[in-house]
């Protein structure tokens, strides 16, 4: 029960890595927010765990802070947020990615997280205590060609984690983000462009421990980095990627 009597706040928990997390989240004993645009799959997460489901687009200011808001109305605090909501674009040439296509990626995966620090960092200031997990990818660390701009969005992420974590220590809150590799999630397929056994062998084949990263790998990490275990601990951005990055 590492998280026991602590509250979190999980973006894109409706499937995939977030999933993961808010699961390993409330089996260490802490209530989390089940953060989602897809409502319905938020619902369902959140009935599995005994969490509060809320709809949520986090590239909008004022949905994130409608979050904020009915978490703080839900719990009275908030000791944890995980910015995991994330996608990317199909692969191809850089020159090629449409213009949205930029935008989006770059709203979704990047501006969010000025967005949720915006609407909760002055809580964890008020309190002098928080923890910040920010999802990145081994793609910010060693990008893969044709992801370019997906690339670059987590590669703003993990710097962004460092200068949030340097800036926030003073003030007792820790910031710290995850870099897994693929893993078995909805956007796999997008990110290989299509699921085919021989697209699935070649990615596997750049990762040393031979398989994707799972939802459990990350809920496990997660839990780690968020938990009290881990208190001298902050500006980390931890590789969950099979050795994929060495």
């Amino acid at each position: 029960m590492q998280l026991d009597g602590k509250t979190a706040i999980v973006t894109g928990a409706a499937s995939g890595f977030g999933h993961g997390i808010a699961r390993a989240f409330a089996a260490a004993g802490a209530r989390v927010i089940v953060a989602d645009l897809n409502h319905d799959g938020a619902k369902t997460v959140a009935q599995e765990i005994d969490g509060i489901a809320v709809q949520v687009d986090v590239s909008n200011g004022s949905s994130v802070q409608a979050m904020a808001d009915q978490a703080l109305a839900s719990f009275g605090h908030v000791d944890i947020l995980v910015n995991n909501a994330g996608i990317t674009h199909l692969p191809q040439a850089l020159e090629e990615v449409s213009e949205d296509d930029f935008d989006r990626v770059l709203a979704v995966n990047a501006k969010s997280v000025y967005l949720t620090a915006r609407s909760l960092v002055p809580h964890f200031k008020s309190r002098k205590s928080g923890a910040i997990l920010n999802i990145a990818s081994t793609a910010g660390v060693s990008p893969r060609p044709r992801l370019n701009w997906y690339n670059a969005s987590k590669g703003w992420m993990i710097t962004a984690t460092k200068a949030m974590a340097v800036e926030l220590a003073p003030e007792g809150i820790r910031v710290n983000a995850l870099n897994p590799v693929a893993g078995e999630t909805p956007l796999l397929k997008s990110f290989m462009g299509e699921d085919t056994p021989e697209i699935r062998a070649k990615f596997l084949a750049t990762i040393p421990l031979g398989r994707f990263s799972t939802p459990e790998d990350m809920g496990a990490a997660a839990t780690f980095l968020c938990s009290d275990a881990a208190s001298m601990i902050t500006g980390v951005a931890l590789e969950v990627d099979g050795g994929r990055c060495i």
